[in-house]
């Protein structure tokens, strides 16, 4: 019988690509929690103004989707844009760049939507398992 070998140590400098999330920029970050929701609302390529995006999003605060909006036009997945009108009116669009991230996240959905049973289970195992605080 052969031993095990030891598995390598991690490498510190495992993060150290700017390409695979190792810089400030994290170019694979996809935002966060409500990114997804927003590039669903904006997905169909049609201009939506903030009190659009609140009817679906109803949950997220005010404040949060507006953070969520400015990470997103920050990042490239959006645009921002002012019509010079009275009152004035702000819409907000996909970028190529965020319409790309369309086929990634449904890839997503469908996988969590076929785990979601081994997910709910793994969650209650864990609850039960774990002492209460």
């Amino acid at each position: 019988m052969t031993e095990p070998s030891s598995p390598q140590p991690l490498n510190r400098s495992l993060f150290d690509d700017p390409d695979c999330g190792g810089s400030p920029a994290q170019p694979i970050r996809v935002g966060g929690k409500w990114t997804a929701m927003v590039l669903r609302c904006l997905e169909d390529g049609t201009p939506r103004r903030f009190t659009e995006l609140r009817v679906p999003l109803h949950w997220i605060t005010p404040k949060v989707l507006t953070e969520t909006l400015r990470a997103m036009e920050r990042d490239g997945f959006l645009t921002r844009t002012v019509h010079d009108e009275n009152p004035p009116r702000v819409e907000y669009a996909l970028t190529a760049l965020g319409r790309s991230l369309i086929e990634p996240l449904g890839t997503a959905c469908d996988w969590a939507r076929a785990h979601a049973p081994a997910i709910t289970e793994a969650r209650a195992s864990y609850e039960r398992a774990s002492p209460v605080a």
